[in-house]
């Protein structure tokens, strides 16, 4: 019993590596199940059986990697700008074409909206906590605009014009951010 559970574990596993490999490369529509279940060495029935639909088995792949994701980012040092940024760019420049990608799906695939929204509230919680010293130093009038100012100064989208539109080699992006963010904290 034991080992036949191993097993099914083992091949949800290769399924969901499988697709995550498909879905993070390729568009949704492009991407077809009988090759995510020829990549997992099972049958198109197995995936079926194991998760349902496309979009079931797509939903289940990106919540796995938004949690590796969130995982990534849990090490930062609370207050040490230095190493939030760090962490964050280490992160997105290992996966934050990936994440574009997936944003860009958003207004398409209903489930795809439905995680970059629990993504960005993730989002919004994780500077809360490693900004929390000065956001709990700041005025109550101060402190939700400088929550916000924070969030856009760590959002995917300002690494992405750092790094893929300015061209900023990732030492420069993150003096950048470090400074915005230095500069915001000093106000």
């Amino acid at each position: 019993m034991v080992r036949r559970l191993e097993q099914t574990e083992a091949t949800a596993r290769r399924l969901l590596d499988a697709a995550w490999e498909r879905f993070s490369a390729l568009p949704y529509e492009s991407v077809r199940l009988s090759d995510i279940a020829a990549d997992a060495g099972v049958s198109v029935q197995t995936l079926h059986t194991r998760f349902g639909s496309k979009e079931e088995l797509f939903t289940a792949a990106l919540r796995r990697w938004m949690e590796a994701q969130g995982t990534a980012r849990r090490d930062a040092r609370v207050g040490d700008i230095e190493d939030i940024v760090r962490v964050l760019y280490d992160n997105y420049d290992d996966q934050g074409a990936v994440g574009l990608r997936i944003i860009a799906e958003e207004d398409r695939i209903g489930a795809v909206h439905d995680y970059i929204e629990v993504g960005r509230l993730w989002q919004r919680h994780w500077v809360a906590h490693v900004f929390e010293p000065s956001l709990a130093a700041a005025s109550p009038r101060a402190r939700s605009d400088l929550h916000e100012a924070l969030i856009v100064a760590c959002d995917i989208l300002t690494w992405r014009l750092l790094r893929l539109e300015m061209g900023h080699p990732t030492a420069d992006a993150r003096r950048i951010v470090r400074g915005m963010i230095s500069a915001l904290l000093r106000t």
